[in-house]
């Protein structure tokens, strides 16, 4: 059984797609500053991938379901992450 060219091209771009937010989340962890994630814009990021696991389950295709599994698994992560260092960032002194 051959993977076909286009799959293979796909599989990457979406696991590089995927793993863009890994340094920063890491960055973000190891300093606990999640507050510098914009809400809107995890909130976008969360639905369009969510949209992405859906058509790729209607269209059956696993390498769309997975990539963009693995997106929402990090976006939800930061959320979690987030939520949890709250108290950390709530009395940060911006500009000290």
């Amino acid at each position: 059984m051959s993977i076909e060219y286009n799959t293979i091209i796909g599989v990457i771009a979406g696991v590089l797609t995927s793993a863009a937010l890994i340094p920063q989340l890491l960055k973000a962890i190891k300093h606990k500053r999640l507050h510098e994630f914009s809400s809107p814009t995890l909130l976008l990021l969360f639905l369009g991938n969510g949209l992405w696991v859906y058509y790729g389950v209607l269209i059956s295709d696993w390498p769309v379901i997975l990539t963009n599994l693995f997106s929402v698994l990090l976006n939800c992560t930061i959320v979690i992450f987030r939520y949890a260092h709250k108290n950390d960032y709530e009395n940060y002194s911006y500009g000290k």
